[in-house]
C-alpha cells in the first residue's frame, strides 16, 4: 500500500488544519493507520491512530481534546482534524499503516508516506 499525506501549512496559534493520508492499493482499506510527528532532531513520536472499522482510536495525551481522527473507507481517507493548534504542534508529520491492529509504536507499522510540514506561528 501507498500512502500520501497532504494538508500541511502554516497557521496561527489557536487555529485549525486538516490531514489527509489518502491510501492506494487494492487492499488500502484494510489497514489500521497512525499518525505520527517528527520535530528537528527528534524520534518520531504517535499523535493518533485509528482502527480498520474507525471504533478503536487512540491519542497521545499531548493532543487529547485537540486532534480529531477518522477515516472514510471507501475513499480510502484518513483524516487528522487539528484545532487549538499551539507553536509546540510543529513538527512533519506522517501516516502509516499496518495490517494487524492499530498500535503507538512506530516500528511496528510496515508503510509510510512522505511528511507533511505543520508550522504554528504567529
Amino acid at each position: 500500500v501507498q500512502l500520501q499525506a497532504s494538508g500541511g501549512g502554516l497557521v496561527q496559534p489557536g487555529g485549525s488544519l486538516r490531514l489527509s493520508c489518502t491510501a492506494s492499493g487494492r487492499t488500502a482499506a484494510s489497514y489500521h493507520i497512525g499518525w505520527f510527528r517528527q520535530f528537528p532532531g527528534k524520534e518520531r513520536e504517535f499523535v493518533a491512530a485509528i482502527s480498520v472499522s474507525g471504533i478503536i482510536i487512540n491519542y497521545a495525551d499531548s493532543v487529547k481534546g485537540r486532534f480529531t481522527i477518522s477515516r472514510d473507507n471507501p475513499k480510502k481517507t484518513v483524516y487528522l482534524q487539528m484545532d487549538s493548534l499551539k507553536p509546540e504542534d510543529t513538527a512533519v508529520y506522517f501516516c502509516a499503516a499496518r495490517p494487524y491492529a492499530i498500535a503507538t509504536e512506530g516500528a511496528m507499522y510496515n508503510y509510510w508516506g512522505q511528511g507533511t510540514q505543520v508550522t504554528v506561528s504567529s
